[in-house]
């Protein structure tokens, strides 16, 4: 009964199952699976502090080729095609990278590979997926010379923070599948390596730039400016909090700025007070006022005071529920907060009442040639009453020339910060000079 079983499962799938090593190959009913060698695989990979890489290799035409061969000879066909891939996985990856190639995919395989951001890129890992196809298809097509197989491939990242692994491990591969049969592009997973690659090495760099009394021209704080790895597409902070964003790792990497700021505060022995930016996406997360207390027990010597956590961008707070529950917390826990890019658009304005800001930043689209445009210092005495009124004091932003900093003498106009004081650079540099 039980062979008549194995024999009949194996008809429907087509497809065994094989598990690595890859000098091994056994098939298991689903009744009598006892472990599960992909999910305990993953699982170590990350206990390992790896990343896993889902690897599918898509046969175009499955169909059309087991009619042109028969039966009998698709079955060979299969058995030849997966003797292949384990050789050809065998010579191209190494074997402590192999958590697993099983193929209950059932117009292909699927490879499970450990990814180690030390040792591994994404190029290479592409060339060896295209080596290993390149083997396998030059191999079948030695063996059946009168047909003509074609591997497609896509692979996709198991996401950690999920709170299932398994449901991970099968979202990844059905997004490896749909890349693979519909040949999508792997830009998306470039992204996710790249940044994953940043958070993982912690590989930012940050600039200091001072925000100046506009009465006594000392400084009154700094503002701390985020950059990306030195050199790499990712540099400019535009493209580096896009792609955060778009990858699900924004709040990540802004943990990651917070936590260099802290570091760069004690080397440099600093003690004006800090500028630190975060998202609403960032400050609306619930965990957010507890990852903040827990960092900042390592740094007992920076007092809360000392850090104003500055509100950027112009998202909308509707639906962060934690938002303003959370900036309730950071002034109970003694933080300052400061409204950035006030003037830019209506959402900035509208939230003023909501948070009650200690600071706010009025936006450099306000200031630049404020001198020649009695509108703009229109705009600016009425951004200056609203400030008045909640008791909040008022950076102005971007100021690049003397011109355009007699403007803010005249109406009394507590901080500035641009060019014409200072360019950014490294903080315990800053404070030396």
């Amino acid at each position: 009964m039980v062979r008549q079983y194995i024999e009949k499962v194996k008809s429907v799938l087509k497809w065994g199952k094989i598990v690595l090593p890859l000098s091994t190959m056994r098939f298991y009913p689903p009744q009598f699976i006892l472990r599960n060698p992909v999910l305990e695989g993953v699982k170590a990979a990350f206990h390992e502090g790896h990343e896993v890489a889902v690897v599918v290799f898509h046969l175009k035409d499955m169909n059309e080729l087991s009619e042109q061969l028969g039966q009998s000879q698709s079955h060979q066909f299969i058995k030849h095609t997966k003797k292949f891939f384990r050789s050809a996985v065998e010579k191209e990856i190494d074997n402590q990278d192999v958590i697993t190639l099983d193929d209950f995919y059932g117009d292909g395989l699927t490879l499970y590979i450990k990814v180690d951001y030390t040792r591994h890129t994404l190029s290479e890992i592409d060339l060896a997926m295209k080596k290993i196809v390149y083997s396998v298809e030059h191999s079948l097509h030695k063996a059946y010379p009168y047909i003509q197989p074609m591997f497609k491939t896509g692979y996709m990242f198991v996401e950690k923070r999920h709170l299932s692994i398994q449901d991970s491990i099968g979202r990844a591969q059905r997004q490896a599948i749909a890349m693979a049969e519909k040949r999508v592009k792997s830009e998306f997973n470039e992204m996710v390596y790249l940044m994953k690659r940043i958070i993982s090495k912690k590989d930012i760099n940050l600039l200091a730039q001072p925000i100046i009394d506009v009465a006594t021209k000392e400084v009154h704080a700094w503002e701390m400016l985020t950059r990306g790895p030195t050199g790499s597409v990712l540099e400019s902070p535009l493209p580096l909090f896009s792609v955060a964003r778009q990858t699900g790792l924004l709040y990540d990497l802004e943990m990651i700025v917070i936590e260099k700021v802290l570091e760069q505060i004690k080397a440099a022995k600093c003690r004006k007070d800090i500028f630190v930016n975060c998202t609403p996406l960032t400050l609306g997360n619930i965990r957010f006022t507890r990852d903040l207390k827990n960092l900042m027990q390592q740094y007992k010597d920076i007092p809360p005071r000392q850090i104003t956590i500055e509100v950027t961008e112009n998202d909308s707070i509707e639906g962060l529920k934690n938002f303003i529950y959370n900036i309730k917390m950071l002034r109970l826990m003694g933080y300052k907060i400061a409204m950035d890019d006030t003037g830019a658009g209506y959402s900035s304005l509208s939230i003023i009442s909501d948070i009650m800001p200690d600071i706010i930043k009025i936006d450099r689209s306000v200031i630049q040639n404020i001198d020649k445009n009695s509108i703009k210092e229109s705009m600016l005495k009425g951004l200056m009453l609203v400030a008045r009124e909640v008791g909040s004091l008022v950076v102005a932003e971007g100021i690049e020339n003397e011109n355009e900093a007699s403007v803010l003498t005249r109406n009394n106009v507590d901080l500035a910060q641009g060019y014409f004081y200072a360019r950014p650079t490294a903080l315990v540099s800053a404070i030396a000079t």
